[in-house]
């Protein structure tokens, strides 16, 4: 009988029993051999791997000598992202390509500079020909993270400059994919709506004189409207998510991957693999699935103690995936706050007013405040724990009517600001491919011949 594509089949199955053995490795190992799992030590640092003027996370001292204990802080190029996100506030305006122009190029823009920016940001939107027809409805499947990394791949092919890696080269190809994620993403949704469901395919073009965050709504709605404190939401959601240092899981693969010498959409199609992960890009979305399951469970919102309850629950594996995490809870770096879900939060409660869901939010809140309390009566932790921007960000984006499966997505349509600001570094900056060491521990063994080795 023939091999079906995507069948495990017993054979398969035996092979990977007999392999599971040969990969195991004793935990204790780790320890005996000084080896930091997952390149962090038991305070939640990280081991150095290079420098960045690009963005800094830092956690503020208190004075009580316990290590990552005070308030978060985050800055990009230098300016704490607060301050950032006030101006845009004060002023209000839309302040993500203002921010994309930080990153890129060092300096808050001059209102001319900018100007100029939001035009070629503008001129670069429009996608090759065809290329809906020939690449995005080719295929489309329910994981947009995947037809946005094919679509990244394709427009290779269109390039003809693509192997180029000069910085002029790199900086273009960044310029053209940072404005080009919000429509690949938008319309492989729609694509994959159309052949799931049928019926009418709506495309609507994005228009020039509109931001990147109203421009994802207008295209993402049948109608095309939006209000404007949605699209300012939207707008300070993508500000937020636009960086966080060189050492995230993504962020290092594009820093990895650019050190060998590759391509820009190389580089970025493994950035997008590595946020797909749902310990990573795919962490909003655990958020809003556990909320789900926890309003199905917890009969009276209200009730403290029958939220922590439900949260024992999760952590003694009885309640939501059984996976032991209270999702939107803790950060590698942040233990008493993040500030970019401190920032999101009182955005969030002026959203759940006008859409008539501040039970949910008050829901969310309690359970900020509850979860910390938990962990800590039910783990040993080293630090504390506080909810991290995902939190937020699913409620945020049911909220705008965005569907599950672009959660993902516009994080990348976020995140890429940063990748590119890291690629351009690190290719100006490092002449060595990365190339960090593994300890070998499998044991020295002498080669047996086949016929000793026979049944």
């Amino acid at each position: 009988m023939r091999y079906k594509f995507s069948e495990i089949t017993p054979e398969i199955s035996k092979l990977a029993e007999m392999s599971l053995e040969g990969y195991r490795i004793d935990p204790e190992l780790y320890t005996q051999y000084d080896v930091k799992r997952g390149l962090r030590d038991i305070n939640g640092n990280g081991v150095v791997a290079g420098l960045t003027n690009i963005s800094t996370i830092k956690v503020l001292e208190t004075g009580d000598g316990m290590p990552n204990h005070g308030d978060g802080k985050l800055y990009y190029r230098g300016i704490d992202v607060e301050d950032i996100v006030a101006g845009f506030i004060k002023e209000k305006r839309f302040g993500f390509e203002e921010t994309v122009y930080l990153l890129l190029f060092g300096k808050m823009p001059a209102e001319h500079e900018l100007a100029e920016f939001r035009k070629l940001l503008a001129d670069f939107r429009e996608l090759p020909s065809n290329f809906m027809r020939d690449v995005i409805m080719k295929a489309p499947t329910d994981n947009m993270m995947n037809t946005l990394a094919k679509s990244v791949l394709a427009l290779y092919s269109y390039d003809d400059k693509a192997n180029d890696i000069s910085i002029p080269n790199v900086l273009r190809q960044s310029v053209e994919l940072i404005t080009m994620f919000p429509v690949l993403s938008v319309y492989a949704y729609h694509a994959y709506k159309y052949a799931r469901l049928g019926g009418d395919l709506f495309i609507h073009s994005p228009r020039p004189d509109l931001s990147i965050a109203e421009n994802i709504l207008y295209m993402l709605r049948d109608d095309g409207k939006y209000t404007e404190l949605e699209a300012r939401i939207l707008d300070l959601a993508l500000v937020l998510h636009a960086e966080h240092g060189g050492g995230n899981n993504s962020t290092f693969t594009v820093r990895v991957v650019s050190s060998s010498g590759t391509d820009t959409y190389s580089a970025i199609a493994a950035a997008l693999g590595s946020l797909k992960g749902p310990k990573h890009g795919g962490a909003n979305i655990k958020v809003a699935m556990m909320f789900d399951d926890m309003k199905q469970n917890v009969s009276d919102w209200t009730d403290e103690e029958e939220v922590k309850n439900y949260l024992r629950k999760l952590l003694h594996k009885e309640a939501f995936d059984h996976a032991g995490l209270i999702y939107g809870m803790g950060h590698a770096v942040y233990s008493q706050s993040d500030p970019r879900a401190k920032v999101f939060k009182g955005f969030v409660e002026s959203l759940s007013s006008e859409k008539g869901r501040h039970e949910e939010f008050a829901l969310y809140s309690l359970v900020e405040r509850l979860a910390p309390e938990v962990i800590a009566e039910e783990r040993r932790i080293y630090k504390g724990v506080c909810a991290n921007v995902d939190f937020y960000s699913g409620f945020v984006y049911r909220m705008l009517g965005i569907p599950d499966e672009l959660f993902t997505p516009l994080f990348a349509t976020s995140r890429i600001a940063g990748w590119s600001a890291h690629r351009i570094e690190e290719l100006i900056n490092s002449n060595k491919i990365i190339r960090p060491a593994y300890k070998a521990i499998s044991p020295m063994r002498e080669y047996t011949d086949m016929e000793n080795r026979m049944d």
